[in-house]
């Protein structure tokens, strides 16, 4: 694997970094960030930048609006953002269902909702797991009854990121109950403003609003909104989670969380009064994070030069997932412990900018327990780590 850059691909990243420097609003980049990713307003104003540059979608074909850069420039892309404070797109449309869509819709469906989700109008949600269906996901129980030109949709979801701000929801339903579990499934989208829809918020352990319950009650979905063919839906949603994996690594986030640990912990004192990057201890902690970390940024490399090479994203990608959570953790921890006494004063108006108090310590000590408290999930959502492990065994390994 080549990890030198070509000329034209040292030119490509001069021009990303001049644009992010020339265009990324800085109420954008000093946004707080808890969660997937900064409040929906500020978000929406970088997507709308993005989408007149013509860059909201780098991973999409370029007949659909993506831009057509190679898998390098497309890591490039992420690499840069990432160092110049660039919030990260609301993944549920841009990453998981446009690329269903495009690939298994048909013409007007793709007509319909890929112009919205390239320029960030309609945000969507993702209706997977149930009450009773979480890693076991093929078990789902909500139906959807054929009714002339209807599905009547009932049943409930869990757990649905930003429910309370979609337009659209994904959603796996059951459309047969007789045969293997996931030959009964099938994929629809659907207005969150059909009647028979209630959401009810869950405030997580941060404080904070990302999380909801959905309830569907008979409600009446057009067919047209039926993705590929009925039962076929299991299909669709490896599809998905294959893509959604892969970018749920963050490689280059880490590395920027690793960068910022290490300037805070030259500014904090330890007991002692030095720095606490003076101490042997917190360096072997943050080396061995790093060292892990740079195993993982390989491995997708070496995927990504897969792909490049014309090769589909497969089981290897449930690696990036368990690895790439578990840095995520384990920097998350590590920067409480960086950031001390200061961590336990932040609250939830802090965080969502309401507060007028003068704050306790220093900026960076506002955000360290919310987002290790929010993170403990990352190992969870996605498909659990220990799915991820049986995947890898069997499809990988092939015990």
């Amino acid at each position: 694997m080549d990890l030198s850059l070509k000329p034209e691909d040292e030119v490509f990243r001069n021009d990303v970094r001049t644009f992010l420097q020339t265009t990324l609003p800085d109420d954008v980049k000093s946004a707080p960030s808890v969660g997937v990713s900064i409040e929906k307003p500020l978000l929406k104003k970088w997507h709308s930048l993005l989408a007149d540059k013509g860059w909201a979608a780098p991973h999409w074909p370029r007949e659909h609006g993506g831009t057509g850069w190679s898998i390098t420039q497309k890591h490039i892309w992420e690499e840069e953002t990432s160092q110049a404070g660039a919030p990260r797109l609301m993944a549920f449309g841009l990453s998981m269902v446009a690329p269903v869509i495009y690939t298994f819709g048909n013409e007007d469906q793709k007509a319909q909702h890929l112009p919205g989700i390239l320029n960030g109008d309609v945000w969507w949600c993702q209706g997977y797991s149930e009450p009773g269906a979480g890693s076991d996901l093929s078990s789902l129980q909500t139906k959807a009854v054929r009714d002339g030109d209807e599905y009547v949709v009932t049943g409930q979801k869990i757990w649905t990121s930003y429910a309370h701000e979609a337009d659209w929801i994904f959603c796996l339903v059951r459309t047969d109950d007789s045969g293997k579990q996931q030959e009964g499934i099938s994929f629809l989208l659907i207005d969150m403003k059909t009647p028979g829809i209630e959401v009810k918020p869950i405030v997580s352990i941060d404080g904070l609003h990302h999380l909801n319950e959905v309830f569907f009650t008979d409600v009446r979905v057009p067919i047209a909104n039926l993705i590929g063919e009925e039962g076929k839906g299991w299909t669709y949603a490896k599809f998905l989670l294959a893509n959604e994996r892969t970018g749920i690594a963050g490689v280059s986030g880490s590395k920027k969380a690793v960068q910022e640990l290490r300037s805070i912990a030259m500014q904090e004192a330890a007991g002692d009064g030095a720095p606490l990057w003076a101490q042997d201890s917190f360096r072997h902690k943050l080396t061995e994070i790093e060292v892990k970390l740079q195993g993982l940024e390989y491995t997708n490399l070496r995927i990504l030069a897969d792909v490049a090479a014309g090769k589909a994203v497969g089981a290897e990608s449930s690696i990036l997932k368990i690895i790439g959570s578990e840095v995520q953790q384990e920097l998350a921890i590590l920067a409480v412990e960086v950031v001390q006494h200061y961590a336990l004063p932040s609250h939830v108006d802090d965080l969502e900018g309401r507060s007028n108090q003068t704050p306790v310590g220093p900026d960076y000590s506002l955000l360290p327990v919310a987002n290790m408290a929010f993170g403990r999930a990352s190992s969870i959502y996605g498909g659990s780590n220990e799915v991820q492990r049986n995947v890898i065994a069997k499809a990988v390994l092939g015990l």
